[in-house]
């Protein structure tokens, strides 16, 4: 069980979170995405093929996505997974898309593991079971550590909502709240208008060749982790309207959702570029190139998940 003073503290410390985001730095590091289902997972959770692969590159655009109900018994009205990698029911990293209905609300309960995750469309909130509703959306961040109580739900009147949701260690179980238990983190909850945005040439963990500070090139927000060069983090990068050029990268693990705009992506032989729109990812396994395409008239942001640096290239 955890002490009322625990949860009072816990409380304070994410509401100070949501007034004060605005004075974080590239220097500082957001504490290491949602369901909100009060049951078993009970149906096989596992990655979803990709349309394009090769040896070490794999690409699975939104439609490609495989949705199951994370609890059967709720069916079609309780959220929906549709897994981009790893699998939620074992001990692996693992990505996935989790879709809301519109107006769902979950009890209260915990999770046995810290996961991070990003809205990608509607509004969700996620916060402890006092806390005032505050509606996050597209592009906001948050952070839910392993065994603190909190409810997730969607809001009603702007359609279907979905996350992307992180985990770097499983399984995924969904416990009741009399389990709960503080394991030393602290939740984070950023919205997207709060978070900040760091031109690529001020920082020294993401190469950009060729760009100077303040030009219309890529830009970064630093989300959580280790920039060592063997060091696992992640962060958005925002690629300006009309960007053609590479990302590639990182030493062992590069891993992209992409989260607003729509982009393309080719692989190294392919004959054609796959349209990527919000809810797609790329990744790899080694230091591999992926051309990449920023289509329409809006910038194009990426959720990354890399081992040590990554490096973007304009055409």
């Amino acid at each position: 069980m955890v002490s009322g003073a625990y949860l009072k503290e816990e409380t304070s410390r994410r509401r100070l979170c949501r007034t004060k985001i605005g004075i974080f730095t590239m220097r500082f590091s957001i504490l290491a995405v949602a369901l909100a289902v009060f049951g078993a997972l009970a149906v096989p959770l596992a990655a979803s093929q990709g349309s394009q692969s090769s040896e070490t590159v794999v690409v699975v655009p939104r439609e490609a996505v495989a949705f199951q109900p994370l609890n059967p018994a709720r069916g079609d009205a309780g959220p929906q997974a549709g897994v981009l990698w790893g699998d939620i029911r074992e001990d692996v990293p693992t990505g996935t898309i989790i879709r809301f209905q519109p107006g769902f609300s979950s009890p209260p309960h915990i999770h046995n593991i810290t996961y991070r995750a990003v809205v990608i469309s509607g509004a969700v909130h996620n916060d402890d079971p006092s806390a005032e509703l505050m509606w996050m959306g597209p592009g906001s961040f948050w952070t839910q550590p392993a065994g603190a109580t909190h409810i997730t739900a969607a809001r009603e009147d702007v359609g279907l909502s979905s996350a992307f949701l992180e985990i770097q260690q499983g399984p995924y179980l969904v416990q009741p709240k009399d389990r709960a238990f503080a394991n030393g983190e602290f939740p984070v909850n950023v919205e997207a208008d709060n978070i900040v945005w760091i031109d690529a040439a001020d920082v020294s963990w993401v190469d950009v060749p060729g760009t100077s500070a303040g030009s219309d090139e890529a830009k970064i927000a630093f989300l959580w982790g280790d920039l060592s060069e063997v060091g696992k983090n992640g962060s958005f990068l925002k690629l300006p309207a009309g960007f053609e050029g590479t990302i590639t990268g990182g030493n062992a693990w590069l891993r992209a959702v992409v989260i607003e705009g729509s982009a393309t992506h080719q692989v190294s032989g392919a004959s054609e570029a796959t349209l990527l729109n919000p809810g797609s990812y790329f990744g790899s396994q080694a230091a591999a190139v992926h051309a990449v395409t920023c289509t329409g008239n809006d910038p194009c942001i990426f959720y990354l998940s890399v081992t040590g640096k990554y490096l973007v290239s304009r055409s």
